[in-house]
């Protein structure tokens, strides 16, 4: 139980807390809110405050926040072995069982699983893979890796550089040499006029390939894609993207690194979002929804080609320099073993495909507000972006920020959303009812009339 009252709460956080993705000059003043329980979809503040947790906390608590088998496989975990590392051929039983888990449901084949605790040291470590590969099939200068503008794949030195989004690279000195960007497969936003899904989508593949012979496709290693664009505004791709992209890669032999941080497990309806949009990826990383965000814990699942490299590589130099403390953790692993098997027995998938097109109605219920430009969204996931003038799809002006301010009236309703510049996002825990999904826009849907009262 919090033994201080909220004031005190504010106080020691703004005297001693050093925020993420905070306004920190402006955080003395609008102070914290603090969550000190959760139970099902809802968290509750310190001040008795009851919210729908409309965005998983940050697209991870899968199983809301009160599943009690995770918080008993991580008690056990903790009376059995609470810390044992995975370096010089050690492992754990939970780490091994994990593993072959994972393997036993990757949307394609794969080989062998590290594990991390971020999906930011997930992808620091494929970058690290990409370039260690290439190495060791003897293609020193084959290093370039491609992202995309506006995707999010986290904030380490690496994978903030391969996250498009200029508020993670300015003043940080990124992105780092041999990252590349192409443009964003966001169809309402850079499509011409009149120009269809499956055009533009063309466009964009044909872009990549005129890329990857600028730079010269024998220095070109890799592309990384979220199936779905997470931290970038929900942007789903268009008709036969990936299929045109990957043609692209495979005929320039450019390794594809699927991010499933926010899309894995259950989110667009099926297990992985690449089985969902077509997606063979050569590597793949996970994390959030691996453990319901209950441990810190991220996989890097790996091809049967690009360990047998590595591997190779590593009993040359005498050992395969790259991991941490942590990988493998027992009761991370234990906690994630757990939540797979919540995930199955509970079906999940199903629920999630069932109730995917009531969610999607209530999105798209929202399309003809006048201050709507797009909704869009898969499965479980989707996001409302607001435009000054729909007819013109003219953004607001940024220095308004209108979404900020519509999540602050949605707070206000008890529903927490994650404003992305002007795009609103929902990713609610998966274990969301139906009835729950209709509280979750009413709710919304009185913010929406407040936020349209205090426009001119």
């Amino acid at each position: 139980m919090n033994a201080f009252t909220h004031a005190e709460n504010a106080a020691h956080d703004i005297a001693a807390h050093l925020h993420p993705f905070t306004n920190l000059a402006t955080h003395p003043q609008v102070g914290p809110l603090v969550i000190q329980r959760g139970d099902g979809i809802f968290v509750e503040d310190d001040q008795g405050r009851r919210y729908l947790e409309a965005m998983s906390g940050l697209w991870c608590a899968s199983l809301g926040f009160s599943n009690a088998r995770l918080a008993k496989a991580g008690c056990d975990a903790l009376h059995a072995l609470p810390y044992y590392h995975t370096f010089n051929h050690r492992s754990n039983p939970a780490a091994i069982e994990l593993a072959q888990r994972l393997l036993d449901i990757a949307p394609v084949p794969m080989s062998k699983v590290f594990f991390a605790n971020s999906g930011s040291e997930a992808n620091d470590t494929a970058v690290k893979l990409v370039w260690y590969y290439h190495n060791a099939i003897g293609k020193p200068d084959k290093k370039k890796i491609i992202a995309r503008k506006n995707a999010y794949h986290g904030v380490t030195v690496a994978a903030a550089s391969l996250s498009g989004l200029a508020p993670n690279h300015r003043d940080f000195d990124l992105p780092i040499a041999r990252i590349l960007h192409v443009d964003c497969p966001h169809h309402y936003r850079y499509g011409l006029p009149g120009e269809t899904e499956e055009a533009f989508a063309t466009r964009l593949a044909e872009a990549l390939e005129q890329r990857i012979l600028a730079e010269g496709p024998d220095t070109v290693a890799a592309f990384f894609a979220e199936p779905v664009m997470g931290a970038g505004g929900v942007i789903v791709p268009p008709a036969s993207y990936f299929e045109k992209i990957q043609a692209v890669l495979r005929k320039y032999e450019v390794l594809l690194v699927a991010d499933e941080v926010i899309c894995g497990f259950c989110r667009t309806g099926e297990m992985f979002g690449s089985t969902t949009f077509g997606m063979q990826p050569d590597i793949l990383t996970s994390a959030k929804a691996l453990s319901s965000g209950y441990m810190p814990i991220s996989a890097v699942m790996v091809s049967g080609k690009v360990h047998a490299a590595v591997a190779a590589n590593s009993g040359k130099i005498g050992t395969f320099g790259h991991g941490f403390t942590y990988s493998g953790h027992p009761v991370a692993a234990a906690v994630a073993l757990e939540t797979l098997k919540v995930y199955e027995d509970e079906q999940l998938l199903a629920h999630v495909q069932s109730l995917a097109p009531q969610f999607q109605r209530g999105l798209q219920r929202h399309a003809s507000r006048p201050l709507v430009g797009e909704v869009r969204g898969v499965g479980l996931i989707g996001a409302i972006e607001l435009v000054a003038d729909p007819a013109s799809r003219t953004p607001f002006d940024p220095a308004k920020k209108v979404g900020a301010r519509l999540a602050e009236l949605a707070l206000e309703q008890g529903l927490i959303v994650r404003a992305m510049g002007d795009a609103v996002a929902f990713c609610p825990p998966l274990i969301i009812t139906a009835a729950q999904v209709d509280e979750m826009f009413a709710r919304f849907d009185r913010a929406m009339v407040r936020l349209e009262q205090e426009q001119p």
